[in-house]
């Protein structure tokens, strides 16, 4: 007899007719069996879960433990046997995988790394992040998204009260600092023109943006992508420190318009990458407001000062900017990846610039408040509700807290700077601003050299090397990197709680147990 499962003839009844091997793949699916999968795959989700915390929480934040297990990648392609195949691996054997994936790592929450402009494990904000994940929505209308979408916007309400803007403004939570600047960047030019999103540039005048030498490299980035072109940021010369000298942004605006370009948008910088300058936002405003010019502050990583009453001072004019790109994920620490833009502007000016009216998924005759449905904001699609990790973090510790883990931060990296001091071979560039610390070690062989070019020519092959042992070590890491004439430094970035002072006492040891020889 012949039997049908769905609509579907079974291969029982076609292996009356053929051979078994011909028979339709479709009938080999039984769409009613779906309760031993759910169990299969909530023992795996367990076991996985298990390993999660077992090795990238609990052993990866043990100091006794390695930050990083290092191979070239030809070594570690063998050791993770990346080739995908047509069949599926056991249960056993993925469950390996992931232990792989976690052992060969770099383990950014550990202790002694402080290579990045982020570290160490923040609990609530992770968690938030298995959750967005068991969740799988994406936010950009109410209606598939409710709960992101009111915390998305709670988050955001917060953050721009804390900037100062006390008639409100807008924002929007997106992948990474870089995109932050760029929507600046497509903001700024949009209020100028408006025209351009839909006859573009064509007819336009040459645009310039002006930013400081210092500044990161996503504005270059920015106006790349958007047709207005690198050659066209004019770089304002800083001081000693790396801020910006505002006599010098003036000198540029007037220059770019005696060359017949317009000026349309200044990049001020919180907290830059390598030395934690902080622009002189006030000083800048005035020069902004004076020329008509959008200024947009990116402080994605110096923004968390805000939070201190000790260091906000560092940030003095920010209620008077246009727009600010912050990173949560950095000094505050929550899970990567954790990034707001945010725009003073309440006429809905991030709405009209980047909207598209897709009408499959904007209908404005829904049942509910469609200024819920915020995705048309956006230049994606897809997006992940990134400021959940920094909602309930936000919940769980409180404002105070957050501020005591960013005076402790700029508290450590003060100890480690006076630390720096007071070693022989160690020297500081200059005296820290915010948690970047950055100094040169000078090996024995080179202490008694006479300052001049051949001094420095050497210096600059310590830090490399000195990096490359500590890699293949295990035992840290921290980041060097060259700026403008200065030879090769390393630049420690004092984030996480987890950090101690025995901690950074290491860091000095090791760094001259592992170059004491060149």
């Amino acid at each position: 007899m012949e039997r049908h499962i769905n609509g579907v003839k079974s291969c029982e009844s076609q292996a009356l007719v053929a051979e078994p091997e011909k028979c339709s793949p479709a009938g080999s699916f039984d769409v009613n069996s779906s309760t031993a999968d759910e169990q299969v795959a909530e023992s795996f989700i367990r076991q996985a879960m298990e390993i999660i915390v077992d090795e990238a929480v609990k052993k990866a934040t043990n100091v006794q433990e390695k930050v990083c297990e290092w191979h070239s990648p030809e070594q570690l392609k063998k050791l993770l046997d990346l080739e995908l195949r047509d069949g599926g691996e056991a249960e056993s054997e993925i469950l390996q995988r992931c232990r792989d994936a976690i052992r060969y790592s770099v383990k950014t929450s550990h202790p002694r790394f402080f290579n990045q402009l982020y570290a160490g494990m923040e609990p609530y904000s992770m968690v938030a992040s298995f959750i967005a994940e068991a969740v799988k929505t994406n936010l950009y209308t109410y209606e598939v998204a409710p709960v992101f979408t009111l915390m998305e916007d709670a988050v955001l309400r917060k953050m721009i009260k804390v900037i100062g803007w006390e008639e409100g403004g807008d924002g929007i939570f997106n992948p990474g600092g870089s995109l932050s600047n760029m929507y600046a960047v497509n903001l700024a030019r949009y209020r100028y023109c408006p025209d351009f999103k839909e006859v573009g540039m064509f007819s336009a005048p040459r645009l310039v943006i002006l930013t400081s030498q210092e500044c990161h490299y996503s504005i270059s980035k920015g106006a790349a992508l958007m047709g207005i072109g690198t050659k066209n940021v004019y770089t304002v010369p800083t001081d000693e420190r790396g801020r910006m000298i505002p006599s010098a942004l003036e000198e540029k605006i007037m220059l770019a318009k005696s060359e017949g370009a317009v000026p349309f948008m200044v990049n001020a910088t919180a907290g830059t990458t390598v030395l934690g300058a902080f622009d002189p936002i006030d000083e800048i405003a005035d020069i902004c407001e004076k020329h008509n010019l959008w200024l947009h502050v990116d402080a994605c990583w110096g923004g968390a000062a805000i939070m201190s009453k000790k260091h906000k001072h560092l940030l003095k004019g920010i209620h008077r900017v246009d727009s600010v790109a912050w990173n949560p994920h950095k000094m505050l620490m929550a899970s990567l990846q954790c990034s707001a833009f945010l725009v003073r502007d309440k006429t809905s000016l991030l709405q009209h610039c980047h909207s598209a009216r897709a009408s499959y998924l904007f209908q404005q005759d829904k049942f509910y408040d469609v200024s819920y449905d915020t995705g048309d904001k956006s230049v994606q699609c897809s997006r992940k509700p990134d400021a959940f990790k920094f909602w309930l973090m936000w919940k769980a510790l409180g404002s105070r807290e957050l501020e005591q883990r960013v005076d402790r931060a700029l508290a450590m990296a003060r100890y480690l700077a006076e630390e720096i001091k007071k070693r022989e071979g160690f020297r500081l560039v200059l005296e820290p601003e915010y948690a970047n610390v950055c100094f040169w070690y000078l090996p024995p062989s080179m202490r008694n050299l006479p300052e001049s070019p051949e001094l420095w020519k050497k210096l600059h092959t310590v830090a490399p090397v000195v990096k490359q042992r500590m890699m293949k070590k295990g035992s840290m890491m921290v980041g060097y990197q060259p700026l403008g004439e200065k030879a090769n430094f390393f630049r420690m970035v004092v984030i996480s709680p987890q950090v101690s002072r025995q901690d950074l006492d290491f860091v000095l040891d090791e760094i001259h147990n592992l170059g004491k020889d060149l």
